[in-house]
């Protein structure tokens, strides 16, 4: 009886695990800008959606177990017609209301990937592509990192990034290895555009090697809260 019991309570175990293993995780996208936010969210591989959002307004998006990179922004200056085509001033996903794919630069972007090393999800919030909206990226019920990004990058962003809508990020301005970091793992550091973007937002990645005080964990099976304008 004794060996049937702990296969039972083994098979139990197994579909417990299976079951956080396999479970997507629920993003609830919130407005609470006093100006319409168009919401994206994609993956590496084609999967993604878009809504637009009043103030007030929020957006359910259920992402898949084991995404191994998505990401969910706002965009802002749409313009779309019936079909959903159109164009964004910030963030603009090929012209498409619901996104297929990343957007463009400038964007406050929540990133993620989920049931990864030992079932953790990895989490931040980048402003690598710039700044469009103020953002703040949390888990729901779980004790991890509540991340912000609300600062006024716009306002007091450097005249050489300065562009409609937004700030934009060195990279996309100058195209050069050293903003870029297209050089090997190792030879890439902050620079004083990045360290602009660092002071006002200390818990985003402001260059692309700045994992140490930017990546963060939450179990897998964790769900998330995306706010526009915290």
């Amino acid at each position: 009886m004794t060996s049937v019991n702990n296969l039972l309570l083994s098979i139990t175990l197994l579909s417990i695990g299976c079951f956080t293993l396999t479970r997507g995780a629920n993003f609830n996208v919130v407005n609470q800008c006093p100006y319409t936010v168009w919401a994206a969210w994609a993956a590496a591989s084609p999967a993604g959606g878009g809504k637009q959002l009043e103030n007030g307004q929020s957006w359910q998006v259920t992402v898949a177990p084991g995404t191994p990179k998505a990401r969910i922004w706002g965009r802002t200056g749409c313009t779309f017609d019936a079909n959903g085509r159109g164009r964004c001033d910030t963030g603009d996903c090929n012209g498409m209301l619901e996104c297929q794919g990343y957007g463009s630069p400038p964007n406050t972007l929540a990133e993620f990937a989920l049931n990864q090393d030992n079932n953790n999800d990895f989490v931040d919030i980048s402003v690598i592509d710039g700044f469009n909206v103020p953002m703040e990226f949390s888990p729901v019920g779980a004790s991890c990192k509540t991340m912000r990004c609300a600062g006024n990058l716009i306002g007091e962003c450097p005249e050489q990034l300065r562009t409609k809508g937004g700030c934009n990020n060195p990279c996309t301005v100058f195209k050069t290895v050293e903003y870029c970091c297209t050089i090997e793992r190792g030879s890439c550091g902050p620079t004083p555009f990045s360290r602009f973007f660092k002071e006002r937002c200390p818990d985003a990645y402001s260059y692309p090697q700045d994992d140490p005080t930017s990546l963060f964990t939450c179990p897998g099976g964790t769900n998330y809260k995306v706010v526009f304008c915290p």
